[in-house]
């Protein structure tokens, strides 16, 4: 397997209704199979909703300040937090206020045993 640099910064960002986002790990990229990696930037006060899902997923806080909940309750976030989602299990993370915010979300299906 070769190795792949991929210049995130070159890579074009689409607005959507949460955030701005960018794929970084998908298969025209890097040749991953069932796995995508998603940059995201929130504005101060926007949402993003990782729903549930037959998927594992991880989403980190690269830089900013925000809120996670999950089951009901927030827990307010800096930079180098992060949260596993396991199948069927959702959480939404919302930019401070006063802060943007920029997450990495990766998405890997289950593997059977």
């Amino acid at each position: 397997m070769a190795l792949t640099f991929i210049d995130t910064n070159q890579l074009p960002r689409v607005k959507t209704p949460q955030g701005e986002a960018t794929e970084v790990l998908n298969p025209q990229l890097a040749g991953t199979k069932n796995v995508l990696g998603t940059l995201r930037w929130l504005n101060p006060g926007d949402k993003f909703a990782a729903e549930p899902s037959d998927k594992h997923q991880l989403i980190y806080l690269m830089d900013g300040e925000a809120s996670i909940n999950l089951e009901q309750k927030d827990y307010a976030v800096k930079k180098g937090a992060g949260v596993y989602l396991g199948p069927q299990e959702a959480a939404t993370i919302t930019a401070a206020p006063h802060s943007s915010a920029k997450l990495f979300h990766l998405v890997v299906p289950q593997i059977p045993r």
